[in-house]
């Protein structure tokens, strides 16, 4: 399996921006051939030790069955229309993709 977790800095950090981005991945990302688990969901304000990155406001979690899946995904509409919507509100984005087991 590969796992891709995204980690979004917006330029509004608002609870507001912040739901909204939230609502666009579910909207747009969520439903993929080959997806075994999605989630997408806000840095959680109470875990602030010194080991966590809070470098983030939005993060995104998305395993796929394949590197296969993984690749089809990146060119999809959906997936495509969802950064061509969403690409100016984002200050940076940090991408980690890796295999796993389960």
């Amino acid at each position: 399996m590969l796992s891709h977790n995204v980690f979004f800095t917006l330029k509004d950090p608002s609870d507001h921006a912040c739901e909204q981005l939230v609502a666009a991945c579910h909207k747009y990302l969520k439903d993929h051939p080959g997806v075994v688990f999605f989630a997408a969901g806000t840095l959680n304000p109470d875990l602030d030790r010194p080991v966590n990155d809070r470098d983030f406001h939005v993060a995104l979690h998305v395993v796929f069955d394949s590197r296969e899946s993984h690749d089809a995904y990146q060119t999809v509409e959906a997936h495509l229309q969802f950064i061509d919507e969403n690409k100016d509100s984002w200050a940076s984005v940090r991408v980690f993709d890796s295999d796993v087991t389960g």
